[in-house]
C-alpha cells in the first residue's frame, strides 16, 4: 500500500492511496489541473484513478472532483446527504459515476475495504475513512470537533493515521478572526486543536498505532513546527515519544510517499 497527502490545510485537502491495483483519492479540494500536477509529481496518473472518496460537502474537499470525475470517468463515492448538498457542484458527473455510501458500514472497492465513519463537523454529515487491504490498515481522520472512544476503537491498530492538528487555541483566540468563527472552531464539531490531537495520539499509541501524520493546519491560528513540539511533549511525557513516528502534511504539495 502507498499513501500520500498531496495537499493539506483549509485551502486544500488530498489524500491519494495506493492498494493493489486499486487507486483512491480521498477528497480533492484544489483544482482537477493542481491535482493532477500534485499527482503526477508522486508519479501517479489521475487517469487510472479508481474511485474519488468525499469526506463532507466543504469547497476544500471537492473543489476539484467534477472536473477530475467527467474528464477521466472516475466514481465519485459520498453518502447521501453529502451528495444532496454537493449536488449542484457536481452537475458534470455522470450519473454511473455517482455512488452513494451508507456511513458507518464497510463496503468495497475491489479488494479494498472501506469504512467510512462517521465525524463531528459542521457539514450535513461528514466521515473520515478507514481502509484496509490485505494485513495493511490506514485512516484519515480531519475536520473534526473532538474524538471520543468510539472514534479511538475505530483508529485502534492502524499502521498509519493521518490527523487532524488544525490550531493552537491561544493563537486563535489572540487572532484576528471574528468571535462567532472562533467559537465555530473550538466547538465540539469545528476543528481539532494541536492538545487535543496530541492526546489522541497519547491513546492511540496504546491502541497499536505507531505512525501518524498531521493535517489540516491552519494558516492563521497554527505553526508547523509549534504543532510538532505539541505532540512530541505529549508523547514524551507519556514515556513513548521514541516509539512513535510523527509526520507533517503539507499544505500546498505532497509530503511523501508512506510505503506500507
Amino acid at each position: 500500500m502507498r499513501f500520500c497527502p498531496l495537499c493539506s490545510g483549509s485551502s486544500g485537502n488530498s489524500t491519494y492511496i495506493e492498494a493493489g491495483n486499486i487507486r483512491i483519492l480521498i477528497d480533492a479540494g484544489l483544482s482537477c489541473k493542481r491535482i493532477t500536477a500534485l499527482m503526477n509529481e508522486i508519479g501517479a496518473d489521475p487517469a487510472q484513478l479508481t474511485a474519488i472518496l468525499v469526506t463532507h460537502e466543504h469547497s476544500d474537499h471537492i473543489k476539484g472532483i467534477e472536473i477530475l470525475s467527467s474528464k477521466y470517468s472516475v466514481p465519485v463515492y459520498a453518502n447521501r446527504e453529502c451528495w444532496s448538498a454537493m449536488r449542484n457542484q457536481m452537475a458534470r458527473v455522470k450519473p454511473s459515476e455517482i455512488c452513494v455510501f451508507e456511513s458507518d458500514k464497510t463496503f468495497y472497492i475491489g479488494g479494498v475495504e472501506v469504512f467510512p465513519f462517521t465525524t463531528y463537523h459542521d457539514s450535513v454529515h461528514s466521515v473520515g475513512f478507514v481502509i484496509r487491504h490485505k494485513e495493511h490498515k490506514v485512516a484519515v481522520c480531519t475536520d473534526i470537533g473532538h474524538i471520543d472512544k468510539r472514534i479511538l476503537e475505530i483508529l485502534s491498530g492502524c499502521e498509519l493515521v493521518l490527523l487532524e492538528a488544525n490550531h493552537d487555541v491561544d493563537m486563535l483566540m489572540a487572532g484576528s478572526y471574528p468571535y462567532l468563527l472562533k467559537k465555530r472552531i473550538l466547538s465540539g464539531t469545528g476543528h481539532l486543536c494541536n492538545e487535543d490531537c496530541a492526546n489522541t495520539l497519547v491513546e492511540l499509541y496504546h491502541r497499536g498505532v505507531r505512525n501518524a501524520i498531521l493535517g489540516h493546519l491552519s494558516k492563521e491560528n497554527n505553526y508547523p513546527e509549534l504543532a510538532l513540539i505539541t505532540v512530541h511533549s505529549a508523547l514524551k511525557a507519556a514515556g513513548i515519544d521514541d516509539k512513535m513516528q510523527i509526520a507533517l502534511a503539507l499544505r500546498d504539495q505532497p509530503t511523501g510517499i508512506f510505503e506500507l
